[in-house]
């Protein structure tokens, strides 16, 4: 059971926290963390400025990444490979879209 746990979890500071769904392929986690990357910058960002709607918008790329990541939303070692990879493609589909606003 525990390693099943750390296949599916990280501990840090005793704190859980859902690891990326592995069966991801490592260009779509790239591009995916690039995103979840970006995301958290513009909060600090935003925060330090003050700006709250900027502070939603970035929280929103953010949520975005980790559902896409697999690390938000449901558990992916519950749903089957294909509709992970599914979540995860729209998820960048519409991360990429932000951009383009």
């Amino acid at each position: 059971m525990a390693e099943v746990d750390s296949e599916r979890w990280l501990v840090i500071d005793g704190r859980r926290w859902r690891r990326t769904d592995p069966s991801l392929p490592d260009d779509l986690v790239a591009a995916l963390k690039s995103h979840l990357g970006r995301g958290r910058s513009a909060v600090g960002a935003a925060k330090r400025r003050g700006d709250d709607e900027a502070v939603a918008a970035a929280r929103k790329r953010v949520g975005l990444a980790k559902h896409g990541l697999g690390e938000r939303g449901p558990y992916w070692w519950d749903e089957p490979e294909g509709d992970r990879l599914a979540r995860a493609r729209d998820a960048l589909r519409r991360l990429d879209a932000l951009d383009g606003d």
